[in-house]
């Protein structure tokens, strides 16, 4: 093999490596991360979000502290509220559930009328499921006294994959 061979080699190994990367984080952005089951006159019917999909619903974000952090975070997602509008969700009852089965519920009519964001960037990253990602459910403590109760410390569930939408 000629030195001009072997200096070439790197640069072709590294750029097939860093094309696989990008094609993985972009897999990444359209796999399924959430899914929605509605439960409507006995039969089930569901909904798949991808992070691009959860994305494209508009995204919003707040800075806030939390007691689960130190410091302030700047948290990005879309609203919860935006969501259910998204899936003609007006009444019922949210079962969000974790990837380890931990559930909790929050009537939709409250979900509406907060300002719950449903996070996938914290500080500008992507959260791990070791960060409590992929998806993190909360609430601008700071910014309204109101959230700074168990209620909502409670409802403020981590790694979440599935809502189930409950029938009033």
């Amino acid at each position: 093999m000629s030195r001009s061979t072997l200096l070439g080699f790197p640069a072709v190994v590294l750029t097939a490596l860093l094309l696989t990367i990008g094609a993985a984080h972009a897999g990444a952005q359209d796999q399924a991360v959430l899914k929605i089951c509605h439960l409507i006159d006995g039969a089930e019917t569901s909904s798949q979000f991808s992070l691009r999909d959860l994305t494209d619903l508009g995204e919003t974000g707040f800075t806030t502290s939390t007691i689960w952090t130190d410091g302030e975070v700047v948290f990005e997602g879309v609203a919860l509220a935006r969501l259910l509008e998204a899936e003609g969700i007006t009444s019922g009852t949210l079962e969000l559930i974790a990837i380890n089965d931990y559930m909790i519920e929050i009537p939709v009519e409250e979900a509406q009328d907060s300002a719950a964001l449903i996070a996938y960037r914290m500080d500008g990253q992507a959260m791990s499921t070791r960060d409590k990602g992929p998806l993190w459910l909360v609430y601008p403590f700071d910014a309204d006294p109101r959230y700074q109760s168990e209620t909502y410390y409670s409802r403020s569930i981590w790694q979440i994959d599935r809502i189930k939408v409950l029938p009033e």
